[in-house]
């Protein structure tokens, strides 16, 4: 791995921002419209670092993507119940994607809620065209949970993993 995992730093919000929305947007994941709440909700990383911890990747100082962990009863989780930690937007940069860089990511939430007393489980939501994250997930031990599956608008259903610790 020649990459390093760390927290992020206030200088790197903006440009993880734009990391996450090109990741979402490039993928064809939200309308392209910059008036698309998703989309200024995935820009708005200071806002995830004060419910959460944001986790960043980086190599000779460039930023190479991002993942927001949310540990026990942050606002940001959207499927975690008791004793769970959850992570969300996971976004490699187009140029980093197949080097291992999410896959670092998710393995760095995984010990997070590892260390975490009381925890005894890691979820996510993903969208079901995300195949190579679900790829990720599989490889690390994740499981489907299909009754946890989730609608946050109308058109679109979110599915759900977890990975027992």
């Amino acid at each position: 791995m020649d990459f390093e995992i760390r927290a992020a730093e206030p200088a790197e919000y903006e440009h993880l921002g734009e990391i996450t929305g090109q990741a979402y947007t490039g993928d064809g994941l939200l309308d392209l419209n910059e008036d698309d709440h998703y989309l200024n909700v995935l820009r708005d990383v200071a806002g995830r670092a004060d419910a959460g911890d944001v986790l960043v990747a980086t190599r000779d100082g460039r930023l190479l993507g991002g993942v927001t962990f949310a540990a026990p009863g942050s606002r940001l989780a959207d499927v975690a119940g008791p004793g769970e930690a959850e992570f969300r937007m996971l976004a490699v940069s187009a140029g980093a994607r197949g080097a291992g860089v999410g896959e670092a990511l998710v393995r760095a939430c995984i010990e997070r809620a590892r260390a975490l007393d009381g925890v005894t489980a890691l979820v996510l939501s993903t969208q079901p065209a995300m195949l190579g994250a679900q790829r990720i997930y599989a490889r690390l031990g994740f499981v489907r949970t299909p009754e946890l599956d989730w609608s946050p608008v109308p058109a679109l259903t979110l599915l759900t993993y977890r990975l027992e610790l």
